[in-house]
Formats: structure tokens, sequence, C-alpha cells
């Protein structure tokens, strides 16, 4: 399904607060430097209220911008194979990136979660990662809350950000997430990385893949974890290649959580509350 009414955005503001790390080219710690005067004090300042909500009604595959600037995304739903070495590029190189887990993922690895949400933002990317075409209204709100449950408990403030599995949206679906809280976030180009080398892709072609779309508001999505369990994530090691790729073509990778207004998911850790009969 493709929905062509994106709504206004609030500015995007990188929020990313960096460690020490090794010495970096001109490049790279002038865009440090950028992410960190633009986040003063850690903080970034927040969105007005409600904001959210000028998400809604849309998929989001981009963000209305007329600057050169991208953002990164990450799901998880397998295991945490890569993870370690996409936060370490990440903090190298002063990029923002927000992170899609599953609440199962959130329940086997909740440092995992943790680990990302230290320095970018966190949305939810189902419970059990299934086609949510094939789910009632109320598996739909189950699949939503679930998630968000599992997330908190992990001790994560989720984003209002909501991933559909497999991309799969339909205007029901995406007014039902809505309904909870939750705007739909998806992507203007997959890497498929997550296909590996079993799979026919190459470190080389999943950052053509990027090169291919790049334009103002392109939201990348990545993977992290290897399906099979093999160890391999082809988007970890592409991630260095990819950010300097949009870096060489002037492009800056700025954070989602911007527009996020209130900037956390409606609490939801209480019993669900049925809205919808199936």
């Amino acid at each position: 399904m493709r929905n062509h009414r994106v709504p206004t955005l609030a500015a995007l503001l990188v929020l990313v607060v960096l460690m020490p790390g090794p010495a970096l080219g001109p490049a790279a710690a002038s865009a440090v430097a950028r992410t960190r005067a633009a986040t003063a004090g850690g903080r970034a300042p927040a969105a007005g209220p409600g904001s959210v909500e000028r998400l809604y009604g849309s998929e989001n595959r981009t963000f209305p911008t007329t600057r050169r600037e991208v953002a990164l995304t990450f799901n998880a739903a397998w295991d945490e194979a890569g993870l370690a070495d996409v936060l370490r590029t990440l903090d190298r190189s002063g990029a923002p990136a927000t992170f899609f887990p599953t609440g199962r993922f959130a329940e086997r690895h909740p440092d995992a979660v943790r680990a990302m949400a230290r320095r970018h933002g966190v949305g939810s990317h189902s419970h059990t990662h299934p086609h949510f075409s094939r789910l009632t209204r109320a598996e739909v709100e189950e699949e939503v809350t679930a998630a968000d449950r599992a997330l908190r408990a992990t001790g994560t403030v989720p984003l209002p950000f909501f991933r559909f599995p497999y991309g799969e949206t339909t205007p029901q679906a995406i007014a039902h997430v809505n309904s909870l809280g939750f705007a739909d976030i998806e992507w203007t180009t997959d890497t498929k990385g997550y296909l590996g080398t079993p799979g026919g892709m190459t470190v080389q072609q999943a950052v053509k893949r990027v090169a291919d779309v790049l334009r103002p508001g392109a939201i990348i999505q990545m993977h992290i974890g290897s399906a099979d369990g093999s160890g391999e994530v082809l988007d970890a090691e592409a991630l260095p290649q990819i950010i300097d790729l949009v870096r060489a073509r002037g492009y800056e990778v700025v954070d989602l959580r911007g527009p996020a207004g209130a900037a956390t998911a409606p609490d939801r850790t209480g019993p669900v509350r049925r809205t919808t009969s199936p």
C-alpha cells in the first residue's frame, strides 16, 4: 500500500550523545561537533504537544524535508548478532539511528534493548512479527500493546513509532495503530542485508541499494541479527560504508525522534482494553 498523503513534520533534531572513541577524520569530527551542538546539555528541545498526530494516516515512507537529510533505522526480531558492531559504528561516526525491536526480542534480549535506548530512539516492530493482514482487529491491538509492555519491561520508554512486519500495511491497520497512539514509520528502501550471502546479497549490494534512493527525507531500513542463526549480519558490515556514502554525497544522518512530539508512546503496561470485536 502506498499513501502519498504524508503530513507536515516538525524539524528533525539530532539527539545522540557520543562516547569517547578513536580519533576521527575531519568529516566525521565535523559531524560529531554538529551533533553535540544540537544536543547541548544532553537533551533535545521537545516538539509541540501532540505533534505525533501529524504522522497519522500515512505509512510515512519518507519524512518531508528540503534539506539533504536521511534517517537510519534497524529492525530486530531474531538474535542480537551485529548489534555491538552497529552501536560502535554509530558512536564513532556520530550518527543517530532508530531501532524497531519486537516484543519477543525484548523479552529474550533485554540488555540489547537497553543498549539501543542508551543513545538512540526505540520504536516497536510488533510483538511476534506476524502478517497483520491475517489478524483480527483485536489481535492487532494485542500485538501492539503486548510489544509495548515488553519494551517497557526492559526499562525502556519507547517512542510512539510502530513499524509493520514485512512492511504490510493497509489503511485500516494504520488507522487502528494510530488509534492506539502510535504513528506508522516505514522505509524508503531496505538494504536487504538480512538475506545474507546465502540469499545472494553482498555488502556492496546493500550499499548500492542505499545509493540508488538517496534523496532528502529517505528512511533507510536495515536489520540487527541473523535470520538463520549463522551470526552473519551484512548490515553491520555495510553500515560504515553507508554512512560514508551518505556524507560524501552531502547528506546528514538525522534522528527521527524530532517529530515525536510527546517523545514517548502511551503507557500500555496495564491490561489490554478491548475496543474492537474480532
